[in-house]
């Protein structure tokens, strides 16, 4: 008869690599949604507009931010982290998220920067930052395994499991 030996690990949550990812990311996303909104982690807040390029505010100094753009990130994050409770989401969260940001770096650097089309609004900083993050989260989706490894014969115990017998 073959009984498993318990460890350590099976008492923690096992995610497959896509899941973390994709955890990783839509809590990264919280995070700058929140930090968006402090004051002197975003310069010239009191110039922060609910949308449009006139809004002055720059997280971190350098990407431009308006209240909407933050709003943006909280529910992205939070997309993120619901979808990473299943690996089929977590894979569709990193691939579709991953073109939108591809297809935000594209309508960035199209359209100007002064114009009413540039809503979110959006800078070079950010539309570079769109790039990375576009094929980042398209290639994690596509690269990692969405299983988790079961564990090896060893954490088996009985003569049929490879394990010590006993």
């Amino acid at each position: 008869m073959n009984t498993r030996t318990s460890t350590s690990s099976d008492l923690s949550v096992r995610r497959s690599p896509v899941s973390t990812a994709a955890l990783l990311v839509g809590a990264t996303f919280l995070l700058v949604g929140v930090l968006g909104f402090i004051p002197g982690i975003t310069t010239d807040y009191h110039t922060m507009g609910a949308a449009g390029h006139e809004s002055m505010a720059m997280l971190l100094g350098v990407f431009q931010v308006s209240v909407l753009h933050n709003i943006v990130h909280l529910a992205f994050g939070v997309l993120g982290i619901l979808a990473s409770r299943r690996a089929s989401l977590a894979k569709s969260y990193l691939i579709v998220g991953g073109v939108v940001y591809l297809a935000l770096w594209i309508y960035g650097m199209v359209i100007s920067q002064d114009s009413a089309a540039n809503f979110v609004p959006l800078n070079s900083a950010d539309n570079w930052l769109h790039l990375v993050l576009g094929i980042g989260m398209v290639l994690l989706g596509l690269v990692l395994p969405r299983r988790t490894s079961t564990g090896t014969a060893e954490t088996y115990s009985g003569p049929t499991a490879g394990g010590r017998l006993q």
